[in-house]
């Protein structure tokens, strides 16, 4: 009964996927009121012998991260404190570094990274193209109302190629000549009928799908002609383009659109449902239904699940594939506002960072319910987007008028190690 109070002992097996931290595979008694600083006290001075000293790790007890005592984590658990407990740990992961302010004249909705480049999109009608160490190249005019959403397309050496969404109704395609830094407007996407929310340009960057306060889903040629029947020449003498596929289904806003694989989209929507649409069947193939609108949502390639933002100040974790009992894998909290932005890391398979009208930014790993690993703040208003696509940098836009970049930890320490 000692150690369900927290004071008496409890057997537990130190484990590890990373070799080089492994210690002997033996039962260690320790005390059942330790929490992360003591375990990791603990295992640094069994590592001592291996010279590897003062590293900080995490620790995970059935499947979840350790944010308090262990004592009351096992009984939240229930688990039985006479069993012998399995721990494992990981290298914590590292803080990232605020980097660059980049100051714009209106509030940032938009936020989209691609190698050096960022591009922004703003309430003032106008997309940006920065560098990540914070220079600005190009303030591009062409939209009549607020930007909402942006993708890069393609991206070489000479050429960069983007699609941006407005208020205005339109999406449009744009060539950046990088070398001579002009851009022109290939053609304007028309179709829906009220304000384009979100955009996703898929795998093989032949097509782009947006979604829309009309409800509509919107499937659409990404590239530089579009040569569908009968169309080619219409197109070359207006600049306009139309829809290859109009997907319907959603009774609200479409918030969040993401290309899954070449033929499967998902879909977040203000309905409260998230729909995972086959695109060969010109339908919906899952629907997960939710108790809150969904102002964005995000699928990970590496670990096939969906964390969704949504108003009630919580993220949540949706595995698509699950047909039967609850498919909401877990509730994170953290966050004292709506959540408005949130987007799975591309290279590491359990972290996410989200962005809330609590003016924060958060690095969460999904393992990590309770708490997120960071809190990465600069912003002084709400968040309105977040980006991760270049894994070496976070970029988040707001309504202070600012694009925050963050330097990811690892990227540090890569650098440091290669210096």
């Amino acid at each position: 009964m000692e150690a369900e109070n927290g004071e008496g002992q409890v057997q537990v097996h130190l484990k590890t996927k990373q070799e080089h931290y492994a210690v002997p595979d033996v039962p260690y008694a320790i005390d059942g009121s330790v929490s992360t600083t003591e375990l990791n006290i603990f295992l640094n001075a069994l590592l001592q012998s291996k010279g590897a000293e003062g590293v900080d790790f995490d620790f995970l007890v059935f499947d979840e991260y350790l944010r308090g005592r262990l004592c009351d984590h096992l009984r939240e658990k229930a688990i039985s404190f006479e069993d012998a407990i399995d721990i494992e740990y990981v290298e914590r992961f590292p803080a990232p570094e605020p980097q660059d302010c980049l100051l714009h004249d209106d509030w940032v909705s938009a936020v989209k990274a691609c190698g050096k480049w960022i591009l922004t999109g703003c309430y003032d009608n106008t997309i940006n193209i920065w560098t990540n160490k914070g220079k600005h190249k190009l303030t591009i005019p062409g939209h009549t109302a607020p930007i909402k959403a942006v993708d890069w397309i393609s991206m070489d050496d000479e050429n960069g190629r983007f699609v941006s969404t407005s208020q205005d109704q339109t999406a449009m395609l744009w060539q950046w000549n990088i070398a001579s830094n002009a851009v022109e407007c290939v053609s304007v996407c028309k179709g829906h009928e009220r304000g384009v929310d979100s955009v996703c340009v898929s795998p093989d960057a032949q097509r782009f799908a947006t979604g829309s306060w009309d409800t509509m889903l919107k499937i659409w040629s990404a590239g530089l002609d579009d040569t569908s029947e009968g169309t080619a020449k219409r197109v070359k003498e207006s600049g306009v383009r139309t829809p290859k596929m109009t997907l319907q289904g959603h009774r609200e806003s479409i918030s969040a659109v993401q290309w899954m694989d070449a033929t499967t989209l998902v879909t977040g929507s203000w309905d409260h449902t998230l729909k995972v649409w086959d695109l060969q069947l010109e339908g919906i193939k899952t629907e997960i239904s939710t108790n809150k609108s969904i102002f964005d949502a995000s699928y990970s390639k590496l670990n096939r699940l969906i964390v969704t933002a949504s108003a009630d100040k919580n993220l949540r974790l949706y595995d698509a594939r699950t047909n039967q009992g609850s498919v909401v894998r877990n509730t994170y909290l953290g966050h004292n506002a709506w959540v408005q932005t949130v987007m799975w890391s591309n290279t590491e398979e359990f972290l996410f960072v989200s962005g809330s009208y609590d003016t924060q930014n958060k690095l969460w790993d999904c393992r990590s319910p309770k708490a997120p690993l960071y809190d990465l703040l600069g912003h002084g208003e709400k968040v309105l987007d977040i980006d991760w696509s270049n894994p070496k940098y976070i970029v988040s836009g707001g309504a202070d008028n600012t694009v925050r970049v963050f330097k990811s930890g690892k990227a540090t320490i890569e650098n440091m190690e290669t210096k």
